[in-house]
């Protein structure tokens, strides 16, 4: 039973979790139903809230500025629109079969149950943290919140303790500069290793994969590990940590592997995340394969017809394997909220599923990626064909045209466009937009080759580098059937 509801008979909504679903959600259900007709009441444990975590890295590097635009919507301007937004506070338990949370005063230590009629689960993920000697060290970052960027901006801005805390026969191999390892080469870590490069650090990648990027095929991603070593960057593949060794001072002053030891200021961890749902889990909610929740179109979560879940901490079908898959990011978060609003509000959308579309960047090195993977490919039992194709972003008469390398997967016997990653100079990444909406229609690689794009030679060739990968694609799937 529902111990209070909302206020004078209105119901209550209750959101956990501060950020983009979360207070995407909360904005779509108050446009639905002003204060009189349905209580809004959200909690978030950290100071922020409606932020950009992808922007994390650029303001690190120093790309943009100040924290505060990285802020799309401020806790007073919430709490205007009659939202009950707590920060500071974290939800500690679901109560499913009372319809209520228990939320604990991050500060204080005081805890209070808050009924709802109505709940949305917008817990996000955790930043991968592997249990190594010496990774809870002082020096030692995650980064997934302002608060985690924060407080890697004030490591970067001590004065590092690495040299003096060093053992004597490690002491020389430090230099002026400060060190930083960064352990990963997803998205995360690439893109805080140029930020470290751009704070004037030298920076070293250990990954444990063979190449860096492992959203791409390996052969994609040698493309991203030479440019990154092009801009300075000393990549360590095929590399598995060990500890994180500590100085005196308890600070780490080094990242390990069975065969080296790589001295470190600094330490990011770029290894990825994971679904956020300890609570959801305790509450006996469905998660799937990768920990993630379960939801229905509607962004319901399975069973719960009062519950609903979105952005970082759900599992969403991949339209283009059929299969559930986690995907950390804003994009989809922002899109879960506004769908989940609308429901909890009274009205009715949905969400269909994504394919996978994510770009990123190394400096001027643009990386980009949709659908599916010759891995992925093969794990869903899909006979395909690929190709990779070097063309330019404009007219190779044009100024400041730059190299692009396509590589395209198509299903062998229909010729379904499968999957795409592009790796380039300006210009490259956002070409990735076309094959996402090819895969989206469901379009075959020959139906691709008739799209009608935009060209002049400023921005293109006469045929767009995923285009002409289009065409060697289907030539192949056409001699593949002979």
């Amino acid at each position: 039973m529902n111990m209070s509801g909302g206020r004078g008979g209105t119901e209550r909504l209750v959101v956990i979790g501060g950020d983009a679903a979360g207070m995407s959600a909360a904005s779509q259900a108050r446009r639905m139903r002003g204060p009189g007709e349905l209580e809004i009441v959200a909690f978030e444990r950290g100071h922020f809230t409606s932020y950009s975590a992808c922007g994390i890295p650029y303001w690190v590097g120093g790309g943009v500025p100040d924290r505060d635009r990285l802020i799309a919507r401020t806790p007073e301007e919430h709490r205007a629109r009659g939202i009950d937004l707590r920060l500071r506070t974290e939800v500690t338990e679901i109560d499913v079969d009372r319809q209520r949370v228990r939320a604990r005063d991050v500060d204080s230590g005081a805890e209070s149950w808050t009924s709802y009629d109505k709940l949305v689960i917008a817990t996000g993920a955790r930043p991968v943290r592997p249990d190594l000697p010496g990774v809870d060290a002082p020096g030692v970052h995650g980064v997934q919140t302002l608060d985690d960027g924060q407080a890697l901006l004030d490591t970067l801005a001590r004065t590092r303790g690495g040299v003096d805390s060093a053992p004597p026969e490690h002491r020389s191999r430090y230099r002026d500069r400060g060190r930083a390892v960064v352990v990963g080469a997803g998205y995360i870590g690439v893109e805080m290793a140029e930020a470290l490069i751009n704070r004037g650090y030298e920076v070293t990648v250990v990954n444990r994969g063979e190449e860096p990027m492992a959203t791409l095929d390996p052969d994609m991603g040698r493309l991203v590990h030479t440019a990154m070593e092009g801009l300075g960057i000393t990549m360590v593949n095929d590399a598995e940590v060990t500890k994180m060794p500590t100085g005196p001072d308890g600070r780490v002053r080094a990242v390990a592997t069975e065969d080296e030891e790589y001295p470190a200021d600094v330490v990011v961890l770029g290894i990825g995340v994971r679904p956020e749902t300890v609570l959801a889990e305790a509450a006996g909610l469905p998660l799937g394969r990768r920990r993630g929740l379960l939801t229905d179109l509607a962004m319901r979560v399975r069973g719960h017809e009062n519950i609903w879940a979105g952005g970082d901490c759900v599992e969403v079908l991949d339209l283009v394997s059929g299969q559930e898959r986690h995907i950390a990011l804003g994009t989809h978060a922002n899109k879960h909220g506004q769908v989940i609003g609308t429901n909890a509000g009274g009205g009715y959308a949905t969400f269909p599923g994504v394919v996978g579309t994510a770009v990123s960047k190394v400096c001027d090195l643009e990386i980009a990626r949709t659908g599916l993977r010759e891995k992925d490919a093969h794990r869903v039992g899909l006979r395909f064909e690929t190709v990779t194709i070097e063309s330019t972003s404009r007219a190779a008469y044009y100024p400041g045209a730059s190299p692009m390398t396509v590589k395209m997967l198509a299903e062998r016997r229909t010729g379904r466009l499968l999957g795409v990653q592009i790796v380039g100079r300006e210009g490259a990444a956002k070409r990735v937009d076309i094959a996402a909406v090819a895969l989206t229609a469901g379009m075959t690689v020959e139906q691709m080759t008739a799209l009608d794009l935009g060209y002049a030679p400023p921005f293109s060739p006469v045929w767009d580098p995923v285009l002409v990968a289009a065409r060697k694609a289907a030539a192949k799937v056409r001699a593949s059937a002979d």
